[in-house]
C-alpha cells in the first residue's frame, strides 16, 4: 500500500495553539485549538509571555489529540511543517522547538510555512487555486494585498503603514469596553447602526495600494471620548457602523483598484478579519459589479483564526517545492513576503 500525503502541521504565532494532521495538503483528518482569549481578556490584549507559558502547556497535548483524532502515528506521516514567523518570537519558538524535535526523533522532512501564506491557503479548502491570484490577508496583526503569478510566488503590492485593520478593531473595542477580540461584536453592532458619524478614510485615493487605519482609530477614540467630556451620549451601533464603514470602504476601494492593475482569475479574502460580514458583503458586491469575471475565494469562517490545518495546507506545498529547513531553524517575528515596487506586465491575458 501506497504511504498516504500527510502532514502534521504546528502553529503557535500568537495566543492560539493548535495541531494538526492534513492528507494531501486539502483534507483536514484533525484540527486542535487550544485557545487563550480568556487569558487575555483581562489585559485588554495579547501579552506575549503569558502567551507562551500557555503554549509551552499546551503543545503536547494538541500533538498528541491531533494524531489521535486523525487516526495515525509518526510512522504515517510525511512531514512536518511549522510556522517561523510573523508572529511573537516567544510563542513563535514554541512551536518552532516542538516542530524540530517530532521532525528529529522521527527522521522526518522539516518544513517552514510563513503565517500569512497559511491565512492564504486557509482559501483552498473551500475550492481549487487558478494563477494568477490577488488575496487580501486582514488580520489582527497584518494587512496586505498579495499578488501571486504562480504557485509558491508571493509579492505584496499594498500593505499597512501602521495598525492593521485587526488592531484597529480591537483597540476602539476597548473604548466601547467591548472584550478583548472585539471584531466579532463591533461587526455585529455595526449591522445594526448606521455611517452616521463619517470618519475619515485615510489614503483611499492615493496612487497605491496601502493602507493606513490609525487616523481612524484616533478618530474615533477623540469623538468618543469628547462626547464623554460633554456629558453626551453616543449611539454605540452607529460608532460600530461608521468605524466599520470606513475600514471596509478602504479596502474594498483599494482592492477593487488593484484588481483593475493586476489581471488576475481569484480573489482571495483570508485572515481573521476575513470572518467580518460586513467586508464580505462589500466584496461580494463590488467584485460582481466591477470584475464579475473574478472568482472570490472565502476562507471557511472556522479556518480565519490562526489555526494548524491552514499551516498545514500551506506547508505542503511548500513540501512539494522542495523547501526545508535545518535543525537551526529559528523564530522570525518579523517574517514578510517579498515587496513588489512594480507592477507586473498588464498586457498579460487572464
Amino acid at each position: 500500500m501506497a504511504k498516504r500525503n500527510l502532514i502534521l502541521a504546528f502553529e503557535s504565532s500568537c495566543d492560539e495553539t493548535s495541531v494538526a494532521v492534513i492528507e494531501d495538503g486539502q483534507k483536514i483528518l484533525s484540527n486542535i485549538v487550544a485557545t487563550q482569549i480568556l487569558s487575555h481578556q483581562r489585559f485588554g490584549g495579547v501579552v506575549p509571555e503569558v502567551a507562551s507559558r500557555h503554549h509551552i502547556e499546551q503543545i503536547t497535548k494538541c500533538i498528541d489529540k491531533a494524531l489521535n483524532e486523525a487516526a495515525v502515528d509518526y510512522d504515517d506521516l510525511s512531514a512536518v511543517a511549522v510556522t517561523y514567523g510573523p508572529g511573537l518570537v516567544g510563542s513563535l519558538l514554541v512551536g518552532v522547538t516542538a516542530a524540530k524535535m517530532v521532525a528529529w526523533a522521527h527522521q522526518l522532512p522539516l518544513v517552514p510555512v510563513n503565517h500569512m501564506a497559511g491565512h492564504l491557503y486557509a482559501a483552498r479548502f473551500e475550492n481549487q487555486f487558478a494563477y494568477p491570484q490577488l488575496a487580501l490577508l486582514v488580520s489582527g496583526g497584518h494587512t496586505e494585498l498579495v499578488y501571486m503569478a504562480s504557485e509558491h510566488e508571493y509579492e505584496i503590492i499594498g500593505e499597512t503603514r501602521d495598525d492593521a485593520a485587526g488592531e484597529a478593531y480591537d483597540k476602539i473595542g476597548r473604548v466601547l469596553g467591548v472584550n478583548y477580540p472585539a471584531g466579532k461584536t463591533i461587526d455585529e453592532w455595526a449591522a445594526k447602526g448606521s455611517d452616521t458619524f463619517h470618519f475619515p478614510r485615510a489614503m483611499e485615493k492615493e496612487d497605491n495600494y496601502d493602507f493606513s487605519f490609525s487616523g481612524l482609530k484616533s478618530a474615533f477614540i477623540n469623538t468618543v471620548h469628547n462626547a464623554n467630556q460633554r456629558g453626551q451620549k453616543l449611539d454605540k451601533y452607529d460608532l460600530a457602523a461608521s468605524f466599520q464603514q470606513s475600514v471596509v470602504d478602504v479596502l474594498a476601494e483599494k482592492t477593487m483598484r488593484a484588481l483593475s492593475d493586476y489581471p488576475v482569475k481569484q480573489l482571495i479574502l483570508a485572515g481573521g478579519v476575513a470572518a467580518n460580514h460586513g467586508l464580505r458583503k462589500r466584496l461580494e458586491r463590488d467584485l460582481k459589479e466591477q470584475h464579475p469575471e473574478v472568482e472570490l475565494l472565502l476562507a471557511p469562517l472556522k479556518l480565519c483564526g490562526d489555526n494548524a490545518a491552514m499551516i498545514g495546507a500551506a506547508g505542503w506545498v511548500n513540501y512539494l517545492h522542495g523547501d526545508r529547513a535545518g535543525w537551526d531553524l529559528n523564530a522570525v517575528p518579523g517574517l514578510s513576503f517579498a515587496r513588489s515596487n512594480t507592477n507586473p506586465d498588464l498586457t498579460t491575458t487572464k
